[in-house]
């Protein structure tokens, strides 16, 4: 939000630097993010001045030039050299000195230098309007009145605006400080608390007066809920024409295009004091006005010229003849002010803020006008906003004011009482604040204290501050006008540790975080709110398992996400697209599911893997990564965790082109594979990506929080090699469980080592290079005992699965 210290000064009399305001009012919670300069004119016409022209005489060596001599007032006439036809002895000129920045109409600058013009020296130059930067006329020199005197700063005789704008951060529950008004509240507390007394100025409306009663526009409110108060009124004989340049300035320093003199009254009104208003085409209304919501699929064009379909929830502004404007959102384009109005329906409402708030994110608008109705403004300024703009309309376009207020405002929304405890306030500030400056800064904030008591206040806090409701509230409001920097903290430090076992999740978290970060994987959050609409993308995933947002930010983040593969495509292809394609990537997060049963949450680890395993080198080729690369960091979490029996099974999710899943018993531990293309399509990827989904929630379950140790051997192991020759359908999986079987007691270890298909092997065979490590604990292996074991492995594979050696 920006905000105009030349504006802000017409509230509170100020004559202390922008620096010190701006401090004030991020002390206040008005975090002031940067200040900026703002001139009317570019440049300020810093080294413009008034030149009287003293000669002028025809250039020697030019038809179209003339020669003149110019007092700038210092007493030293200098020579200038100019082309324009009206050039005069006698003429009080602008005139930029040597060494002033001008700049031309595309915004680039140019200094003013001394030269030589064919022949002639010319120190400095006579303006023309668009070379200062003030209009677009360049027919002639700009002749200023003789009245006024050589030498004096031009920007002061046209009245450049020179301002300091603050860009305020503000946050979504300070809706009471969404304009120049607000901003001054907040800044008079905080100089109160500085024992400085200013007075805030407010603008006075004492000269509103009905010119005549000749057109009177009814107003009808269907549901008092959704208005709860309107007002409006009509003037007539207007004339649209440009703003004048005060209020030009005051919009345009603020970051506003001035549109023409009724449309920027409004917007100045709004940032003025915090209230929108809308002016319609008095001429353009069809009957009385009917604030209502329409049937839904209504057609309505808005001032931006696009068709929109209304909701059956939107409320409407509408005449006799349906739709005129969006309530609190966008008006009409049939029902604007245009050059050619004379007469005018000026509004002025309180909407309701979740309406309001509903009906713009459906439509995907952002207006000024929308940003305050939805977070709340001040019901009690409806009627004296609407005055003070009325009334600058009067001064600046004409016209009579020719009907009273028409005002609907059912229930009248009440201010609301709060009780504070003294000993509550300095418990959670952590330091006793006087009660009487407790109650000077609560007075200067507005808020009324009702009842006094040797315990706490009675307190009426205004309905403008819809964020304070309740104690607590107003104690943030109390310490942020103390002084966050005024309370005191001990030098001593008091800590805890907590008393927490080794399988604590975050530990375990930050131990496989480790362990990923240094295989090269980078950790992301992704974001649970989603669309709903990517369940439709796995059968395993339904519709009414979607846990649905009340008030969605947008369409695309209107569900809790059930599972995070999509959100993490998303990253992907976010990368992808930018052309950062390696990626190996993990997040700890959770899935949100609406069952039968009720709300649940689920916590996962997830990994993805795409792209080639190392950058491109001159000394290797690209290898891209693959399942078996994939597998290993899924099998390394678990070793890492102590899980050595897993069971493996087909994978069952229908995300997975192939992939498999690992269950301790009957519980799904993981499953992980490569996504379907059809998936990876919707979110524009044509790369292959593995995706691996922990099911994390139950690994920490499972978890044993014993450590248990094992001695290190002291007799040796042995290693034997078994080159077989088996079927092509035949996999090591199957031959290391038949391994395993067959000797359960002394066989430690089995790895393939080598696999070969092609010349000299049988059709339908491969054949598998085996390596078996064998070890007792208690004493050294006999020859004998592993011949023993050995010969039964060979004969069990064989039997199982006709395997023979080589």
């Amino acid at each position: 939000m920006r905000i105009s210290y030349n504006w802000l000064k017409q509230f509170i009399k100020l004559d202390v630097p922008s620096e010190e305001t701006a401090a004030l009012l991020t002390d206040l919670g008005l975090e002031v993010e940067v200040v900026e300069k703002y001139q009317s004119v570019k440049g300020g016409l810093t080294g413009v001045v008034v030149g009287e022209v003293k000669t002028c005489v025809q250039h020697p060596d030019a038809d179209r030039l003339k020669v003149t001599t110019v007092d700038l007032g210092d007493g030293q006439p200098v020579q200038i050299v100019c082309g324009a036809p009206n050039v005069a002895v006698g003429q009080k000129v602008p005139v930029a000195t040597i060494g002033t920045m001008l700049f031309d109409k595309d915004g680039n600058e140019f200094q003013i230098k001394k030269g030589k013009i064919r022949g002639q020296e010319s120190h400095g130059m006579i303006c023309a309007e668009d070379e200062l930067g003030i209009g677009t006329n360049h027919d002639g020199i700009m002749i200023l009145d003789n009245l006024i005197e050589a030498g004096t700063p031009v920007a002061e005789v046209l009245n450049i605006e020179n301002d300091e704008v603050f860009e305020i951060g503000l946050t979504p529950n300070r809706a009471d400080a969404m304009s120049h008004w607000g901003v001054a509240r907040d800044l008079r507390a905080g100089l109160v608390q500085k024992n400085t007394t200013p007075e805030l100025i407010t603008p006075s409306v004492s000269n509103f007066r009905v010119d005549k009663r000749t057109l009177k526009i009814d107003v009808e409110v269907a549901d008092s809920k959704l208005a709860p108060r309107y007002c409006g009124v009509t003037i007539s004989g207007i004339k649209v024409n440009p703003s004048p340049d005060w209020l030009q300035n005051r919009l345009k320093a603020i970051g506003l295009t001035p549109k023409n003199n009724i449309v920027d009254i409004t917007n100045y009104v709004l940032h003025d004091l915090g209230q929108p208003l809308h002016a319609f085409d008095a001429a353009l209304i069809n009957g009385k006005i009917n604030v209502k919501t329409v049937k839904a699929g209504t057609k309505f064009v808005t001032l931006d010229d696009v068709e929109r379909t209304l909701h059956e929830d939107d409320l409407m502004i509408c005449d006799d003849n349906g739709p005129l404007c969006i309530a609190g959102v966008f008006g009409g384009k049939k029902s604007g002010v245009t050059e050619n109005t004379t007469s005018i329906f000026l509004e002025s409402a309180y909407f309701n803020p979740v309406s309001i708030r509903k009906t713009a994110k459906r439509h995907g608008l952002s207006t000024d006008a929308s940003f305050r109705f939805e977070r709340g403004i001040d019901p009690t300024i409806t009627e004296y906003a609407l005055k003070r703009a009325a009334i600058l309309i009067k001064e600046i376009a004409g016209g009579e004011i020719t009907s009273d207020i028409v005002e609907v405002y059912q229930k009248k929304i009440e201010d609301h009482s709060v009780l504070l405890n003294f000993n509550n306030v300095n418990s959670i500030i952590g330091q006793e604040i006087p009660k009487e400056t407790i109650k000077k800064i609560l007075v200067s904030l507005d808020i009324k204290v009702t009842n006094v008591s040797e315990t706490g206040l009675g307190l009426v806090v205004p309905a403008y501050r819809v964020d304070v409701q309740r104690e607590i509230d107003v104690i943030e409001e109390i310490l942020r006008v103390y002084g966050y920097n005024n309370i005191n903290f001990s030098k001593k430090l008091n800590a805890t540790v907590a008393n927490s076992g080794r399988t604590e999740d975050y530990k375990v978290q930050n131990i496989i975080a480790t362990q990923l970060n240094a295989f090269g994987f980078h950790e992301m959050m992704s974001n649970s709110l989603t669309t709903p609409d990517y369940v439709k993308l796995s059968s395993k995933l339904k519709e009414e398992f979607n846990v649905l947002m009340l008030n969605p930010l947008s369409a695309d983040l209107s569900a809790m996400r059930q599972s995070l593969l999509f959100s993490g495509l998303e990253a992907v292809s976010y990368n992808i697209n930018r052309r950062n394609a390696d990626l190996k990537l993990f997040e700890f997060g959770k899935s949100y599911h609406k069952f039968p049963s009720g709300y649940e949450e689920q916590k996962h680890l997830t990994l993805f893997l795409t792209g080639n395993r190392a950058a491109e080198n001159w000394t290797s080729a690209q290898n891209p990564s693959d399942f078996f690369l994939f597998k290993g960091y899924v099998t390394s979490v678990f070793d890492r965790l102590g899980f050595n029996k897993l069971i493996t099974k087909p994978v069952g999710s229908d995300v997975f082109a192939e992939g498999i899943a690992f269950y301790s018993g009957n519980d799904l531990l993981v499953e992980f594979g490569t996504v379907k293309k059809s998936i990876l399509k919707h979110f524009d990827s044509k790369q292959e990506v593995m995706y691996a989904d922990f099911n994390w929630g139950l690994i920490i379950k499972l978890l044993s929080n014993k450590i248990k140790f094992q001695e290190i051997p002291k007799y040796p192991e042995v290693r034997r090699d078994l080159a077989l020759l088996v079927n092509q359908d035949v996999s090591f999986e199957s031959l290391y469980a038949i391994a395993r079987q067959t000797e359960k007691a002394l066989l430690n270890d089995i790895n393939l080592f080598d696999v070969y298909q092609g010349k000299n092997l049988p059709e339908g065979k491969k054949s598998y290079a085996l390596s078996f490590i064998l070890q007792d604990a208690t004493k050294t292996l006999t020859d004998e005992q592993i011949d023993k074991i050995m010969g039964k492995l060979q004969q069990n594979f064989e039997k199982e699965v006709g395997a023979v050696l080589r």
